[in-house]
């Protein structure tokens, strides 16, 4: 059973920062591809970004919305996820949920997702 916590969510003006993370317990962590989602309030939770788990190479995806500004990454030694964003729009406002996958590559399907976080509000002002 892998258990996952986020934090580094917060509210912050149009054009800036923030550097979500998540940390792993349980499981192998480097086994594991990882993903990170958002759900804005009334919208279905969608697709933000991926990384492979750890082989002879690393593979990344993004959502369109966030290519260029958000930046996915893993350190096996602390069995933590990150998030930076920069760039950031009013848009990007949602609850992001980081979550675990067996599945080999990235994934941008919830449905290939086993484990889930319990989430963090990213509020960006205008």
């Amino acid at each position: 059973q892998v258990q996952l916590v986020e934090s580094g969510g917060g509210l912050v003006q149009a054009g800036g920062s923030l550097r979500l993370s998540c940390v792993a317990s349980g499981g192998t962590f480097s086994s594991n591809a990882m993903g990170w989602f958002r759900q804005a309030p009334g919208k279905e939770r969608e697709f933000v970004a991926a990384i492979s788990r750890t082989g002879l190479r690393t593979y990344y995806a993004y959502a369109d919305s966030v290519k260029g500004r958000f930046t996915i990454s893993r350190d096996n030694a602390k069995n933590t996820v990150y998030l930076q964003m920069n760039s950031l729009k009013p848009e990007d406002t949602a609850v992001y949920y980081c979550a675990a996958s067996p599945v080999p590559g990235t994934r941008s399907s919830t449905n290939d997702y086993n484990y889930w976080g319990q989430g963090t509000q990213v509020t960006v002002s205008s």
